[in-house]
């Protein structure tokens, strides 16, 4: 029973967006493309710019995260340039040739 209680906390706390683990980093998803490709993953950065399409219903933005940038795709509410924020969302590529990623980026899950 006492192991039960252990798990379920650590399981809370490793779901929670604050604490500093459990967090990919997008310089390893932009080194390692097929490895991360159709995986979810929580990843934390500074939006550096977003924009949105009407017409095409695009709304995307970029995300820095210590030096290394991903676009991430979303359907809620765009963030402000400059805002730390907290990605859950599946990596995607156009395509992967010889390791390399074409079209890498993050879809956001829905609440996130």
């Amino acid at each position: 029973m006492r192991y039960a209680g252990l798990l379920l906390t650590v399981l809370l706390l490793a779901s929670c967006d604050y604490l500093p683990f459990g967090f990919t980093s997008v310089a390893e998803i932009l080194a390692h493309p097929a490895s991360f490709d159709g995986q979810d993953v929580k990843i934390r950065g500074t939006v550096k710019d977003a924009t949105k399409v009407p017409i095409l219903d695009i709304k995307v933005y970029t995300l820095e995260d210590h030096g290394a940038d991903v676009a991430v795709f979303t359907d809620g509410t765009l963030p402000a340039v400059g805002q730390t924020v907290t990605v859950r969302g599946k990596v995607e590529s156009t395509a992967i040739i010889n390791g390399r990623s074409l079209g890498l980026h993050i879809e956001q899950q829905t609440g996130s």
